[in-house]
């Protein structure tokens, strides 16, 4: 799973700060917060010659054009990411056909660049915490594009597989840092609306690739698909380049060098290191497997996520056998899931505005109870069962293709409204399911599973605090 995954848009960007164990129960004696007080001070005094809430460095000063264009740099970013998960769907028969290989194994590049976008952010993420956000996002944006276009050029399967994963995990902090850019160059009156528009894009993607990837491949070939995501990418790196970090600890530093001012020295390299590993590998397993509203969200994000991407097998071989709908014919269908996604945003807007904002009067400021943030979700819980069942049992010859068209609309607003190692590996027996089970039960199955997911984000909502307050990590700060 991704890291940066969460149960709804807007939530994931309502905190700049990463989580601290609560002090009574550190594990041990050399945590990176327990400076002195001498080390307190030092930073303080620090902090008031810096200026930094009036300093122009400071990302919340930036003016507004350099936060549209960090906004429409990072989504750009983002939707280039996501189309490639799926761009190569549409490319399975071209696959089988040059190296010879099953349906099953030919889509081994989409689930392996799908799982490495669940590893990519382990590293990624806690690098950013370290040199900043921007070397990461644009050194992972630049590298991700050679191993693209290594992959155009491979005559062997075995390389493209390879060359796609290390694709995806060096694209993949790119979406696990955007989201901590975003909340260090907005303030939180400003941050969610922005924060959906952003998190817009990387749902985009999955449907837009196989749209674009069924015409290209059809009249160019497989290799095309690579080609045209090196294009975006190329762009992506363009607007990145006007841009720059947002990671403020870094960007402090560095007007405390321009001024003259001496900060604490940095923590020596081997507690850094400890950090680092902390951070990136034990933490994130350990709240896995101890903190209950970690594990019920990654298990409802990665259910819904592999949902998604089983569609990719599902939807051509639906329409192929039912309807004989062409590769490219196919490919449309997938613009259900763009109007299902723009719809999931207006959704999210609207919770924003008449049921979010409603509720800050009633706590102190910044203080509203991130419960109240989990309202998409808890209405995209039922989008999600409504578009597989509808979707099951009118994909029949005697039923319009339109109709099972048209219920993969509501399957994608509640995907969206909800939310990738798990998703990855969902189209590899997509294909034996439904042609075991049936169009119909295959779907039902989806269904019943998304079904019994549904009180997730209702439980959450009703005994969030209480869950929360018996955590052995604290979030003191949300919005």
């Amino acid at each position: 799973m991704a890291s940066s995954s969460t149960l709804n848009a807007p939530a994931a960007f309502d905190d700049d700060k990463t989580l601290d164990i609560k002090p009574d129960e550190r594990d041990g004696n050399s945590d990176s917060n327990s400076n002195s007080d001498v080390e307190k001070g030092q930073v303080a005094q620090a902090q008031d010659e810096l200026d930094w809430d009036n300093a122009p460095e400071n990302p919340y000063n930036f003016p507004g054009w350099k936060k549209a264009l960090t906004i429409f740099a990072l989504a750009t970013m983002g939707l280039t990411v996501s189309i490639a998960t799926s761009i190569s769907s549409s490319s399975v028969n071209l696959l089988m056909e040059e190296f010879g290989v099953s349906r099953t194994v030919a889509l081994l590049p989409l689930t392996l660049y799908v799982v490495a976008l669940g590893l990519g952010p382990i590293i990624g993420g806690p690098l950013s915490e370290t040199i900043g956000r921007y070397p990461v996002i644009m050194g992972g944006l630049t590298i991700g594009a050679l191993w693209t276009l290594g992959a155009g050029f491979v005559h062997n399967f075995g390389a493209l597989c390879f060359f796609r994963f290390l694709s995806g995990f060096f694209w993949a902090p790119i979406l696990a840092n955007a989201p901590g850019s975003i909340s260090e160059t907005f303030m939180p009156k400003t941050r969610g609306p922005v924060s959906a528009i952003f998190i817009l894009t990387p749902f985009l993607g999955p449907g837009l690739g196989p749209v674009i990837g069924s015409f290209v491949s059809v009249d160019k070939g497989w290799r095309w698909t690579e080609w045209t995501m090196l294009f975006f990418s190329v762009f992506s790196i363009g607007l990145g380049l006007m841009i720059g970090e947002t990671f403020h600890p870094v960007l402090k530093r560095r007007l405390a060098k321009k001024k003259g001012i001496e900060m604490p020295p940095l923590p020596p390299m081997n507690e850094r290191i400890k950090t680092f590993a902390v951070v990136a590998a034990i933490r994130p397993v350990k709240m896995l497997f101890t903190e209950p509203i970690v594990t019920f969200i990654c298990l409802y994000v990665a259910v819904d996520f592999g949902t998604l991407f089983s569609f990719f097998g599902g939807v051509p071989y639906t329409f192929g056998t039912v309807y004989h709908f062409t590769t490219d014919q196919s490919g449309l269908v997938f613009i259900s899931i763009v109007i299902g996604c723009f719809l999931g945003l207006a959704t999210i807007m609207a919770c924003e505005i008449f049921l979010y904002r409603k509720q800050i009067p009633n706590y102190p400021p910044h203080k509203v109870p991130p419960e109240h943030r989990l309202y998409p979700a808890m209405l995209g819980s039922f989008g999600l069962p409504l578009g597989l069942f509808w979707f099951a049992w009118t994909a029949r010859k005697d039923i319009s293709w339109a109709s099972p068209a048209a219920a993969i609309i509501p399957f994608a607003w509640g995907n969206f409204l909800a939310r990738y190692g798990f998703a990855g590996v969902f189209p590899l027996f997509t294909i034996q399911m439904y042609t075991t089970l049936g169009i119909d039960w295959a779907s039902s199955l989806l269904g019943f599973i998304a079904l019994a997911l549904i009180p997730i984000p209702w439980v959450l909502f009703k005994f969030g605090p209480k869950i929360r307050a018996k955590s052995r990590f604290e979030t003191h700060k949300y919005e």
